[in-house]
Formats: C-alpha cells, structure tokens, sequence
C-alpha cells in the first residue's frame, strides 16, 4: 500500500526493545535508528560481562546519535534510549532551590 508515493511501512517509526549482549550489536542498533526506530536497549547483559564495554557502547552510540541529529538518554540504572533524528526526548529541567529561611532569598 502506498501513500502520497511512499511505501505506507516506511511512514512508520517502531518502539523496539532489545538487549545489549555485545559490541558486535551496535551495528545492528544503529542500522535500526537510521531506519527512524526508537531503540530501548538493556545494558544489564552487557554488563554482566563488562563495565569497560557498557562505557565504550554508550560512548559509540552517543557520538552516533550526536552525528545523525537523533537523540540518546540514560532510563534508570539498566536502559538507554536512542532515538532518530524526528524523535527528541523531553528532559525534566530540575527546579531551582527553593530556601525555606526568611533571612534568604529565593
């Protein structure tokens, strides 16, 4: 099915999930960002094996991500999303410190 000339299925973007397992992965994870995927990868298999390769992983996929103007961001202790160029993530600015002393002010 087409529209507007374009195959319908590459309209789509996909939220995967997978495991990182190894380095040897990353080609696949890239390839799927540059298809316009949203990647949730989970380092924890990864880092079973080695904290070395989950710091080498997230560097390689930060300067990718930095490279195609998609976007990257740590979800907790065990995940990382990686999005395409036409996916931003929403970051929480944190609030100003608010003190409760009425000597000092805000």
């Amino acid at each position: 099915m087409t529209k507007g000339g374009v195959k319908e299925a590459s309209c789509k973007t996909f939220l995967k999930a997978m495991p990182l397992r190894d380095l040897s992965a990353l080609e696949a994870v890239k390839n799927e960002v540059r298809s316009g995927n949203i990647l949730i990868l989970k380092v924890t298999p990864l880092a079973s094996k080695s904290i070395e390769d989950v710091k080498r992983a997230v560097n390689e996929l930060c300067e990718f991500a930095e490279s195609i103007g998609g976007d990257i961001a740590r979800l907790g202790e065990e995940r990382v999303v990686i999005c395409p160029p036409h996916v931003k993530i929403w970051r929480e600015k944190t609030p100003a410190t608010v003190s409760l002393d009425p000597q000092k002010p805000n």
